[in-house]
């Protein structure tokens, strides 16, 4: 199994270093107790209440790339405390990662309470998804059932779907735009055809092309009072 290893103290003391050290060498003997190919030792002196530590940032970069299967530290304090705890646990119960301490001699088993808070968040996870998709087939129904044909106008249609696009189709926003779609339901068809695009994104390029068209507009009104000569 690979592994990770995460030691942390939470002030930056000259005393704390040798905490740092027992931490370290202690993971070190429970990763050969289990035979474990340790590929990276991580530590940090940082409070445990906040969420966005270097050493965490580092943490979840390496679980993708080395595609980690165990996670060592000494006990579950370590990984933090209060919410940032258990956001980082969900990351890893996400990420399928095991989490093995010291403290149990072997994979950790979480309280009661942290398991039930973990099991909500899954639940509340699964419904915003729930009703994410919800969003975007009824932003697609209202769209089409205004004379929206994404057949023939949104000509990404068909590639794979996990490509990402970062193209928007100015037209098509403009369209349901005019059909009295709000930006929100924009947003949510574009997505349901494979575009990435949030809320702002669409509104942001609307805006920048009304501020096109309009900019268009005087100049063209220029060119025509230049040519008639009622400037001379």
């Amino acid at each position: 199994m690979k592994a990770i290893i995460y030691c942390r103290v939470s002030t930056t003391k000259e005393s704390q270093e040798t905490s740092l050290q027992r931490q370290r060498e202690e993971l070190e003997k429970l990763a050969s107790e289990y035979h474990m190919d340790v590929v990276k030792i991580i530590e940090e002196q940082a409070s445990g209440y906040d969420i966005e530590r270097d050493g965490i940032i580092e943490l979840l970069s390496a679980i993708k790339e080395h595609d980690i299967d165990v996670l060592l530290v000494q006990d579950e304090t370590r990984l933090g405390r209060g919410n940032a705890k258990i956001a980082l646990l969900r990351c890893l119960q996400k990420e399928g990662v095991k989490i093995y301490t010291v403290s149990h001699r072997g994979e950790l088993q979480l309280s009661e309470a942290d398991s039930m808070v973990l099991e909500i968040i899954s639940i509340v996870e699964e419904y915003q998804r729930k009703i994410h998709n919800l969003k975007i087939k009824r932003g697609m129904q209202r769209a089409v059932s205004k004379g929206y044909r994404p057949e023939k106008n949104l000509r990404n249609m068909g590639q794979n779907a996990g490509r990402e696009r970062k193209e928007v189709p100015i037209e098509e926003i403009v369209r349901l735009r005019k059909n009295e779609l709000t930006f929100a339901e924009i947003a949510a068809t574009l997505r349901g055809f494979g575009y990435d695009v949030s809320k702002a994104t669409v509104h942001r390029r609307y805006q920048e092309y009304v501020k096109e068209q309009s900019a268009a507009l005087v100049n063209d009104e220029k060119f025509l009072y230049d040519e008639t000569g009622e400037n001379k």
